[in-house]
């Protein structure tokens, strides 16, 4: 059976912790985690002529993800982010501007990638250009109508308006969002929508709402179904949404029921909450025993 092709489409960067630099950006960890269960997959980006884009695609390529379509930008530096942490281990962000990855440009590649893909997450971070708004927005298009479009808003710092997110959801049929995202979602809205409501409003397959340790819940036309989370001694949980929404879309892809895709995607979350940066080694027996082998097919 072929492996199903799992895209995340945006920025790709250097975190800049305090134990030192990790690679990051949300596609590039969603790309890496959903690799991790069983698909393809890859990016889409671009990166500085320097030597921390050279890193970055030596760290693409050690992690397994294909990075055919990560572009190499002669004349904007590869992006860097300064996270900082927390007591409680909660990461707060300096995200750099005009940097490689604000300079998206669409290829025939890119386009025929698309055209193959069976998911595709993607932000308003990287949006924060015209230029990539387009480049996403072409990219969305040239899916097909079953690819899982998956609209992670990723709200950072001042990146992201009204437009942009009523434009994703208009692209997307899978919206995913943390608890400290939904005020803000719904002041960007031209009224106050319930997120149960959002599946037969925006005609979303599912909506994901995570809670950290307190679980997840995940919304379709046909109900709420609800995960009280899953325990973990958390080191920091830089990437853990990134490994939720990975489960969430190949348990979606396998057609898992709901309530075993929750658990999945909250084990994993959990998983590398307890280990430092957002792409560590994920462990063999975690994958087989969250869905059953490669690609969650069984």
């Amino acid at each position: 059976m072929a492996l199903p092709i799992v895209v995340g489409i945006g920025e790709v960067l250097w975190d800049m912790l305090p134990g030192g630099k990790q690679l990051g950006g949300a596609p590039a960890n969603f790309a890496y985690h959903s690799s991790a269960l069983g698909a393809r997959g890859a990016i889409v980006s671009r990166v500085g002529d320097d030597d921390l884009g050279r890193e970055i695609l030596l760290r693409l390529d050690a992690l397994g993800i294909d990075r055919t379509h990560v572009s190499t930008d002669a004349e904007h530096p590869t992006g860097t982010v300064d996270v900082r942490l927390d007591a409680q281990g909660l990461p707060g962000y300096v995200i750099h501007q005009d940097v490689a990855w604000d300079w998206i440009t669409p290829t025939s590649g890119m386009l025929a990638l698309a055209r193959r893909a069976d998911a595709v997450c993607f932000g308003t971070l990287a949006q924060r250009t015209p230029g990539n708004a387009c480049a996403i927005g072409e990219f969305l298009s040239a899916t097909r109508e079953e690819c899982l479009r998956v609209f992670d808003v990723n709200f950072r710092q001042q990146f992201y308006n009204a437009d942009t997110v009523l434009q994703s959801l208009a692209m997307s049929n899978v919206l995913k969002l943390n608890e400290d995202e939904v005020p803000v979602l719904g002041s960007l809205l031209p009224r106050r929508i319930e997120l149960r409501d959002f599946p037969a409003m925006f005609d979303l397959r599912a909506v994901a709402l995570t809670r950290g340790p307190r679980g997840s819940v995940l919304f379709t036309k046909n109900g709420a179904f609800e995960y009280s989370g899953a325990p973990a001694e958390a080191i920091d949980t830089v990437g853990a949404g990134d490994a939720f929404t990975a489960a969430l879309v190949m348990g979606l892809l396998a057609n898992h029921d709901l309530d075993r895709i929750n658990a999945a995607a909250n084990r994993l979350a959990a998983y590398v909450c307890t280990q430092p940066g957002a792409t560590p080694p994920i462990p063999r027996a975690l994958v087989e025993e969250l869905y059953d082998g490669p690609g969650g097919a069984q």
